[in-house]
């Protein structure tokens, strides 16, 4: 059975930076991709950014310039490296995963952007 497990929210002021860890386990034989959405309260989840399995990477305009998505293959792991925060990015994070065309998510991290 595969699982998502999220980790790193979590307070910050504006202009800080936090990093975001989504581990994937399990049987993992085929990754098509690997990323996060947000859902701000009274808001729709949106996207923020993901990696495919052949390693493009592809983020919100609202993102683009302050978040780095990485990955680690030989862990399952990909990694959100957020700087510059804004009190707007505050959300729940999600991680999104498409395994052999199939679609999981993570169980969310909050993350609090303060003025």
């Amino acid at each position: 059975q595969e699982q998502v497990v999220e980790s790193g929210g979590g307070l910050v002021q504006a202009g800080g930076s936090l990093r975001l860890s989504c581990s994937v386990s399990g049987r993992i034989f085929d990754i098509n991709a690997m990323g996060w959405y947000r859902q701000a309260p009274g808001k729709q989840r949106e996207f923020v950014a993901d990696v495919t399995g052949g390693g493009t990477t592809t983020y919100a305009d609202s993102v683009k310039g302050r978040f780095t998505l990485s990955r680690d293959n030989a862990k399952n792991t990909v990694y959100l490296q957020m700087n510059s925060l804004r009190v707007e990015d505050t959300a729940v994070y999600y991680c999104r995963t498409i395994i052999a065309h199939v679609l999981y998510w993570g169980q969310g991290t909050q993350v609090t952007v303060s003025s």
